[in-house]
């Protein structure tokens, strides 16, 4: 028996993100899922108005941030499946649909859409995108653009202790409850950047080092490889643009390397 997007549930967290909204919701609305769920994160922009606009249910994860966000929409969800997608990403037409028949056919107990990173004109918005289009991480499994089992989600949950870096942790415990994740190379979405200047590209840094932090005071030296991570793909990435005449994304890795590093050090903070 065929499946529909009408037993899928998007749920959308989303803080002060009333530029990205619009385009991301009104995909989902064609998409047919059978409800949008935002979960807003005490916006001071129009993001709750727009949302209401768009046909959805809103709610507020009152300050408690994204991983609470997402497992509140998913427990307000009343499907089979939920769509956990973030404010960034635009599904095309068909996307949800694909995306739910992959899982299904495929026998997965989770599935992210691949994804096609896109930026303004700024170089710090041109080399994260350049970086998430070349780079190992657009093949891991994540958070942005998944469909799951809302029972499943509910039952493996989040670490409400992560502000970020919650995709790796619940990865590695997927993986160690045996479970089958992976990233589509059948549907692919837009991901956009909120910005394109330094100050967006240092919180991303940041961000994704205080997560790896975490990841390593809670796993002690099982998880003590995570802190190569930063290096090894700034030197993959230098080497890569070398190698195709881009000295220019040069500055971009070293950047990456040190701020993820200070964010590492944060992470690693009782």
């Amino acid at each position: 028996m065929g499946h529909s997007p009408a037993e899928v549930t998007a749920v959308v967290p989303a803080r002060n993100a009333e530029a990205l909204l619009p385009r991301c919701l009104e995909a989902l609305r064609q998409s047919g899922v059978a409800e949008i769920i935002v979960v807003d994160g005490l916006s001071t922009d129009r993001t709750v108005e727009l949302s209401l606009a768009a046909g959805a249910r809103v709610l507020s994860d009152e300050g408690r941030g994204l991983p609470w966000a997402r497992t509140l929409g998913v427990r307000n969800s009343r499907t089979r499946w939920v769509l956990l997608v973030d404010a960034d990403v635009v599904f095309g037409p068909t996307g949800v649909a694909d995306l739910l028949e992959e899982l299904v056919e495929g026998g997965y107990d989770a599935l992210q859409a691949g994804l096609e990173s896109v930026a303004g004109p700024g170089y710090w918005g041109q080399a994260l995108a350049h970086h998430h289009r070349t780079g190992r991480s657009r093949n891991w499994f994540g958070l942005v653009s998944t469909v799951i089992d809302r029972k499943l989600m509910l039952d493996v949950g989040f670490d409400d202790s992560f502000r970020s870096g919650e995709d790796i942790e619940l990865r590695w415990r997927m993986r160690e409850l045996g479970l089958r994740t992976a990233v589509s190379r059948r549907v692919v979405v837009e991901h956009r950047f909120a910005a394109d200047d330094f100050g967006f590209a240092l919180d991303q840094f940041l961000m994704d080092g205080t997560g790896l932090g975490r990841m390593i005071r809670k796993n002690g030296w099982h998880g003590a490889r995570l802190a190569l991570l930063p290096a090894a793909a700034a030197v993959r990435g230098s080497a890569l643009s070398l190698a195709a005449g881009q000295p220019r994304w040069l500055r971009y890795y070293l950047a990456f390397c040190w701020y993820n590093y200070v964010g590492l050090v944060r992470g690693l903070a009782p």
